[in-house]
């Protein structure tokens, strides 16, 4: 698969929203949530396959600011305070792509888990 940069990352604090426009022109918005629970740290996706870590609680999380990593990756810094995640252009593009995928998946995960998200937020 050939590799995708971003050409504009924008942080929209106040609806608390990333949108990512690649050089493919394709546009994705990410919701403050769905980085959060998606983030690509140790601590959300675990040390090795299997080890995930469901995230609940997160439909009020903030993006507080975005930080470039050299020419590959972002780090984004939540409102929770958690910033260990690098999110790379393939893993924004992966996630952009298959956004509903992933969206689906996470409200499936927190059904089994008993759990009845709170917030209006809806990244479907």
């Amino acid at each position: 698969m050939e590799k995708r940069y971003p050409k504009n990352i924008e942080l929209r604090k106040k609806s608390r929203l990333l949108i990512v426009t690649f050089d493919t022109e394709e546009v994705f918005e990410f919701s403050a949530e769905f980085l959060r629970v998606y983030s690509p740290s140790a601590d959300v996706k675990g040390h090795s396959p299997g080890q995930a870590v469901l995230q609940v609680g997160k439909e009020d999380a903030t993006v507080d600011d975005v930080e470039p990593i050299g020419n590959y990756a972002v780090r984004l810094i939540f409102g929770d305070g958690h910033d260990t995640g690098l999110y790379t252009w393939g893993y924004l593009y992966e996630m952009g792509r298959q956004k509903k995928e992933y969206w689906d998946n996470y409200l499936e995960a927190l059904e089994l888990a008993g759990h009845v998200r709170g917030g209006t937020n809806d990244d479907s």
